[in-house]
C-alpha cells in the first residue's frame, strides 16, 4: 500500500498528530544532490570501519544502544505523537530496539565463517566481510524497532548506513539517527529526510552496496529491479496478508481472542497482523460473538488512530467495497466524526472470495472472517496468496499443525499464538512479501559477503 503524506519540496514534510490533528512538525526533504553527499560520507567511512576489529565495533554498537535507552521516554512520545502508537507500545518498541542493539553488539563479534579441508596439508577458508554502504530505508510502524535490526546488523558487520526513515516518522527516525550516530565515528550512519524521491535517489548512487527494505511490495520490487540492474544486494520484507485458521477442536472465546489481538493490535498496522480469516463452520458462530464483543472492547479501551488521514481512507474503502459486495458488517465500519483518523474495530462476516479485504493487506483495525465446512478448506484458502510472510493456526490436532507447518508457503507458520517466537528468531518472507533474511543471526549473512581462500604449500615445502 503506497500512500503519502503531505509534501510539498519547497517545504518539506508535514506531520500531524493522528489522534489529535495537531500538527507534529514540518521537516526538509532532501533533494538529489543532498542523497549524493550522504552516500559519499558513508563511501568514505567504510574503509576505517571495515578494519575495525569486529570486538570494537561491538562496543562501539552496544555504546549506540546504551544512549537509546538512556532517551527512550523521549523517543517513544515522539513516535506516539508522529504516527498514533499508544504509549506502551511506543516504549515497548524503544525497549526492543535497545535489546537488538545489544544482540548484535555480542553476535557481531562471534560472527564466522567456514573451514573446509582439501588435501591433507591444504585447507579452504570462507571469511564474512563486509559489503560496504547499505541504504536502509524503514517503515513508519515500528520506526524504532525495526530500525534497531537493520542499522546494527549492517553496522557492526562493518558495513556504513545511510538511513531514511519513513516520510510518516521523520521525526522519530531522525532522532533515533541522532542518538545512535553520537556513539559512533564520522560517517558510519548518516540520516537523510525525505520520501520516495529521496530514496529513489539514495539507491541511484554507485557506491551503494546494499539495499535494505521494510515497507510496501510495489517499492520493494522496484528496489529489486534496481538491485538486478546495478549489481546491488536487496533485502526487503514488504506486504503481507496473514491468514488465520481456526479449527473445530479449540476453544472459540479463546480463538476470538488470539483473532482481535492479531487484527487489531497497533490498529491492524503490523507487518504480521492478521489480514483474513477462515474459521470452522462447528465454531463459527461462538467465534463471531466473541469477536464482535472483542472489536468492541478494543474501540472502547484503545481507540488507537490509524497513522493519518489517507491511510484511514484506503482502509473504510476496502470494508465499504466488501459490504458492497455482499459481506455483513458485524461491527464497526464507520468513520468517526472529530480530529484526528481513528476507525473502529471492524468485524466483516460473509466475505466475497475476490473482496480486495480478502485479497490485498489492508494494514488496518478489520477482521474479515470466512466460514469453512473443514480444516483442509482452510489451509487451502489460506495457502491461495500471493504474499508469503507469515501465517497462524489455532489447532488442538498436532497432525493438522504439521501440515500446515509444511504446506502454508510463509516465512513464518505461528501454532496457537498470533504473535511471539524466540530471541534471536529469523524467517525469509516469500512471494510478494519480499526476500532474505529480515532480522537473526542471519541478518549478519545478508549484510556480508564471503570471500573463499584456498591454502596449499609452496612447491618442495610438503
Amino acid at each position: 500500500m503506497t500512500l503519502q503524506p503531505a509534501l510539498d519540496h519547497a517545504t518539506g514534510i508535514s506531520i500531524t498528530d493522528p489522534a489529535s490533528g495537531e500538527t507534529v512538525g514540518v521537516l526538509a526533504s532532501a533533494d538529489a544532490g543532498e542523497a549524493r553527499v550522504a552516500v559519499e560520507r558513508a563511501a568514505l567511512a567504510f574503509p576505517g570501519w571495515a578494519a575495525t576489529p569486529p570486538a570494537e565495533r561491538g562496543l562501539r554498537l552496544r555504546d549506540a544502544a546504551l544512549a537509546l535507552q538512556a532517551r527512550a521516554d523521549e523517543v517513544a512520545a515522539l513516535n506516539t505523537r508522529e504516527t498514533g502508537k499508544p504509549a506502551g507500545d511506543a516504549a515497548g518498541g524503544v525497549e526492543a530496539a535497545v535489546n537488538t542493539l545489544l544482540q548484535y553488539s555480542e553476535l557481531g563479534p562471534v560472527h564466522r565463517g567456514r573451514q573446509l579441508r582439501g588435501g591433507r596439508m591444504a585447507v579452504d577458508v570462507a571469511m564474512p566481510q563486509p559489503r560496504g554502504v547499505v541504504v536502509a530505508l524503514t517503515p513508519w510502524n515500528d520506526p524504532v524497532a525495526v530500525v534497531a535490526g537493520l542499522l546494527g546488523a549492517a553496522i557492526v558487520s562493518g558495513n556504513t548506513v545511510v538511513h531514511k526513515p519513513s516520510e510518516r516518522s521523520p521525526h522519530t527516525g531522525a532522532l533515533v539517527d541522532e542518538i545512535l550516530a553520537a556513539a559512533l565515528p564520522e560517517g558510519v550512519l548518516v540520516h537523510v529526510t525525505g520520501d520516495g524521491a529521496t530514496g529513489a535517489a539514495l539507491v541511484e548512487q554507485p557506491d551503494v552496496a546494499v539495499i535494505a527494505h521494510v515497507g510496501s511490495t510495489a517499492t520493494g520490487r522496484a528496489l529489486a529491479r534496481v538491485g538486478a540492474e546495478r549489481d546491488v544486494h536487496v533485502i526487503r520484507e514488504n506486504g503481507g496478508n496473514d491468514a488465520l485458521i481456526v479449527d473445530r477442536d479449540v476453544d472459540p472465546v479463546w480463538a476470538a481472542g488470539q483473532a482481535a489481538l492479531g487484527a487489531f493490535a497497533n490498529a491492524g498496522q503490523i507487518c504480521t497482523s492478521v489480514e483474513r480469516i477462515y474459521v470452522h463452520r462447528a465454531v463459527a458462530e461462538p467465534f463471531l460473538s466473541a469477536l464482535v464483543a472483542a472489536a468492541d472492547a478494543w474501540t472502547t479501551t484503545s481507540g488507537q488512530p490509524l497513522v493519518d488521514e489517507r491511510m484511514r481512507e484506503a482502509v473504510a474503502g476496502q470494508v465499504d467495497a466488501a459490504v458492497a459486495a455482499g459481506a455483513t458488517l458485524l461491527t464497526g465500519g464507520t468513520v468517526p466524526e472529530g480530529p484526528g483518523s481513528r476507525y473502529p474495530a471492524t468485524v466483516l462476516a460473509d466475505v466475497p472470495e475476490d473482496a480486495e479485504v480478502l485479497t490485498e493487506e489492508t494494514f488496518g483495525p478489520v477482521a474479515p472472517v470466512v466460514v469453512v465446512d473443514d480444516f483442509d478448506e482452510g489451509l487451502r484458502l489460506a495457502a491461495a496468496d500471493r504474499y508469503g510472510l507469515a501465517a497462524t493456526v489455532l489447532t488442538a490436532d498436532m497432525v493438522n499443525a504439521h501440515r500446515a507447518a509444511a504446506l502454508l508457503p510463509v516465512g513464518t507458520v505461528k501454532v496457537n499464538a498470533v504473535f511471539g517466537g524466540a530471541p534471536g528468531g529469523s524467517a525469509q518472507p516469500r512471494g510478494a512479501s519480499g526476500s532474505g533474511f529480515g532480522y537473526g543471526p542471519e541478518l549478519l549473512d545478508e549484510m556480508t559477503t564471503t570471500t573463499v581462500v584456498h591454502f596449499g604449500l609452496p612447491g618442495g615445502a610438503a
